[in-house]
């Protein structure tokens, strides 16, 4: 009897231990999660307070929804200029509207504007960079209240990749001090991106 008791306990014990092991795969299942993590936990680059990067377990993420990755048409605007947009200091950003992406999220369509540096052509590595922030219904309850921003990188043709999954919070979602660009309202999708970064716990 106490053979299988103790069997019976040992059995329980690895049950447990996967479930733990599942749970480890499933908040760390992409690539992008992995990264973030990685980088939130490197204490010479982290955004992180002194005080948050000594207990951080890793980011919070929405499970990954296959429905907020989507095949966005981009109308480029060539002609558009350098404008300055504001920040959470002083301090502006010298960005224009590299162009207008469309896309479908749940049969609705929707547009934003995405963005170029005014000094993305002076590095190659910048050189084919866009900035997409966006507003949406989450923010201030399960996303941080300024909104959220998204890397992407100009396309060959006129179609791209928008995967909302990669969204991920300003530095000052963070920190204080950093000085983060505020989403133009313009940027606002009227629904609930469940996808990407969660709020920070301290925010």
């Amino acid at each position: 009897m106490k053979i299988l008791l103790i069997g019976y306990m040992v059995g329980c014990l690895l049950i447990f231990m996967g479930c733990q092991s599942h749970n480890k795969s499933i908040q760390l299942n992409s690539e992008f999660q992995k990264a973030q993590n990685k980088f939130f936990k490197d204490a010479s680059r982290s955004p992180l307070k002194s005080k948050d990067l000594k207990v951080f377990n890793g980011l919070d993420f929405f499970p990954i929804d296959s429905s907020f990755v989507l095949m966005a048409q981009l109308s480029r605007t060539p002609n558009t200029t350098y404008f300055e947009m504001k920040t959470t200091t002083e301090r502006v950003a010298k960005e224009r509207v590299f162009g207008v992406l469309s896309f479908i999220i749940n049969n609705q369509p929707f547009v934003l504007n995405v963005y170029q540096s005014e000094f993305a052509s002076d590095s190659d590595a910048d050189a084919d960079y866009l900035f997409l922030p966006f507003l949406d219904d989450s923010n201030g309850e399960t996303t941080y209240g300024g909104g959220r921003y998204i890397d992407l990188y100009i396309p060959n043709g006129d179609t791209l990749v928008v995967d909302f999954n990669k969204a991920y919070n300003p530095y000052c979602a963070y920190n204080d001090k950093y000085s983060c660009p505020i989403v133009p309202r313009e940027n606002y999708l009227p629904l609930k991106v469940m996808a990407g970064v969660k709020r920070f716990e301290d925010y």
